[in-house]
């Protein structure tokens, strides 16, 4: 499983994997131009999107109403060591979606790839060749 990292100019840095090009970039302010999401924004995404696939599919999986479907994420800073400490994801229902299926939901939610691997989280090996 190999993902290529190139630098394609300015401040982008860009990751091929499975067929696509995810492209990054900086903000002004931290020298880039700010033509793509920063690799960071893209990590804290993939967080909300996982859950959100898992959401999704638990509804359409049942026929449940994804009009008005929809979740925040919110993080919480912490400045003494400058990593956020608390993710939280809020799922918004529909008007109709059943009561008896949101433990089910939130459940289903937690199942994400992206948070099993931040709870169990790989070692980093860095080399040259």
């Amino acid at each position: 499983m190999d993902m290529k990292i190139t630098f394609p100019g300015g401040k982008k840095v860009n990751a091929d994997y499975n067929g696509f090009t995810h492209e990054t970039d900086q903000p002004v302010d931290s020298g880039g131009d700010e033509t793509a999401p920063a690799p960071f924004d893209l990590f804290l995404a993939s967080m909300g999107t996982c859950a959100g696939i898992y959401v999704l599919g638990f509804c359409q999986q049942r026929n449940l109403e994804t009009e008005g479907l929809s979740i925040t994420q919110s993080m919480n800073y912490n400045s003494e060591n400058r990593l956020i400490d608390s993710v939280n994801l809020t799922i918004h229902l529909p008007a109709t979606f059943p009561e008896k299926y949101k433990k089910s939901l939130i459940h289903v939610a937690k199942l994400c790839a992206v948070k099993k691997h931040l709870e169990s989280p790989p070692i980093f090996n860095v080399i040259t060749d």
